[in-house]
């Protein structure tokens, strides 16, 4: 899938995730074993997410319908609320692990405390 930050585009391999992974998204999995995941909506919303029992950190990004980054965050382990300032279509949950290190550096720069 292609995603575009600040006029560049990168390619991202994603999952995109039924209702009922619209529950779960990365919730018991380990950082290894888990995928990209794409969250999509019939239309513009404001849902929060959370990552509880989410025992890894994640970049999460929403999108608006033409694939372009609204808003992006670090969520760390157990964070009850994460929210986009936005209303949005599309988000992304991105688990921090090697395999993804040179898309997670693109969105927030190069940064020893990611431990990737």
């Amino acid at each position: 899938m292609k995603i575009i930050y600040k006029a560049k585009a990168v390619n991202l391999d994603i999952k995109k995730v039924n209702t009922f992974g619209k529950f779960l998204g990365l919730m018991f999995r380990s950082a290894k074993k888990s995928k990209n995941l794409l969250f999509e909506f019939e239309k513009n919303t404001s849902t929060s997410f959370h990552s509880c029992f989410v025992f890894f950190p994640f970049l999460i990004l929403w999108l608006d319908s033409n694939n372009e980054v609204i808003e992006y965050k670090i969520v760390k382990p157990f964070t009850f609320k994460v929210s986009c300032s936005k209303k949005f279509k599309k988000c992304i949950e991105i688990p921090l692990k090697k395999e993804n290190k040179t898309i997670i550096k693109f969105f927030v720069g190069k940064r020893k405390d990611l431990n990737i």
